[in-house]
């Protein structure tokens, strides 16, 4: 034990702010893969290879790659090893895991049906985030993972609410901020069932949650005309907006002009256009909401 605490009292002397923040996120994340994690806190794809070959061998974090049918491999995808989780625990003042927790969670997530929709979400995100890192000053001011949106009492309401987004963000850019619901779908969820997530969404409004724009990150175009023909006429408090995957501009994002507001006619929004239509987003804690990048950005060594 005395070993194992030393040695997350040596490292401290290692870890940059961009390497606690990657600890940060696997903890709450759990799974990002090489280039998702060099797009939103890297300036290369070189230097993200060397640091994280780095923080794999202080055994900070894990790797794996999935097999990838008819040849070829998949990236690197990264999990928070013992000792990252030690540290994690240690920041938030949290009883760290045992060794075999944290194996076993490292095995389920290697062997998870639900990987793609995962790394689905995770990509949305890292996405955000890579558009704040190259675009300052616009920041991701908060990025809560799907359980966290499921803790209770996580939005003010104050009973169980009926919803369980996949994320929820704060993104600014400019003076603007939206908060937003993130709902992510790799193609297997059918339009009636999109519209039941919107009708638990107004329940949520009803219990006093916030009014927050409802996104569906959407794979196909065809899904897209489906869901806004079934919200036509539909009579909701919460915003609704789409945006599919397989028809978007080389190099776009989330972040973007990219999203149909259902029951409107106008073209496409940028994310942050979308605050216009829910309630405005909440202050964020700045020990529990990371802002990446910082306002004040500090040396982030390669």
């Amino acid at each position: 034990m005395r070993n194992r605490a030393d040695r997350v009292l040596r490292l401290q002397a290692q870890l940059t702010a961009r390497d606690r923040l990657l600890l940060d996120w696997l903890a709450d994340h759990k799974v990002l893969t090489t280039f998702q994690i060099s797009r939103a806190l890297f300036t290369s794809l070189d230097f993200a290879q060397r640091r994280l070959l780095k923080l794999h061998q202080l055994g900070l974090v894990d790797r794996f790659r999935p097999l990838r049918v008819g040849g070829g491999s998949y990236p690197w995808h990264y999990v928070l090893d013992q000792t990252g989780a030690e540290c994690v625990a240690a920041s938030r003042e949290q009883t760290p895991p045992r060794p075999g927790q944290t194996t076993l969670r490292k095995h389920r997530l290697a062997t998870s049906r639900t990987l793609e929709h995962l790394l689905g979400v995770n990509q949305f995100f890292t996405d955000l985030a890579a558009r704040a890192r190259t675009h300052p000053p616009a920041q991701l001011q908060r990025w809560w993972s799907e359980q966290r949106c499921a803790e209770p009492g996580a939005f003010n309401t104050t009973l169980l609410s009926p919803i369980r987004p996949d994320g929820h963000g704060i993104f600014r850019e400019g003076d603007r901020r939206v908060a937003f619901f993130a709902e992510f779908d790799t193609g297997t969820e059918r339009p009636r069932v999109l519209l039941e997530k919107v009708n638990n969404y107004t329940i949520h409004t009803a219990m006093g949650g916030p009014a927050w724009p409802v996104l569906f990150w959407l794979p196909h175009a065809d899904q897209e005309r489906a869901l806004h023909k079934l919200l036509t006429g539909l009579p909701t408090p919460v915003p609704v907006a789409t945006a599919c995957r397989d028809s978007l501009p080389v190099g776009a994002c989330a972040a973007d002009a990219v999203w149909l507001v259902a029951g409107s006619t106008d073209g496409p929004r940028r994310l942050v256009d979308l605050a216009d239509l829910g309630d405005p987003a909440p202050d964020v804690d700045p020990i529990t909401d990371v802002a990446w990048p910082p306002h004040v950005t500090p040396r982030l060594t390669h």
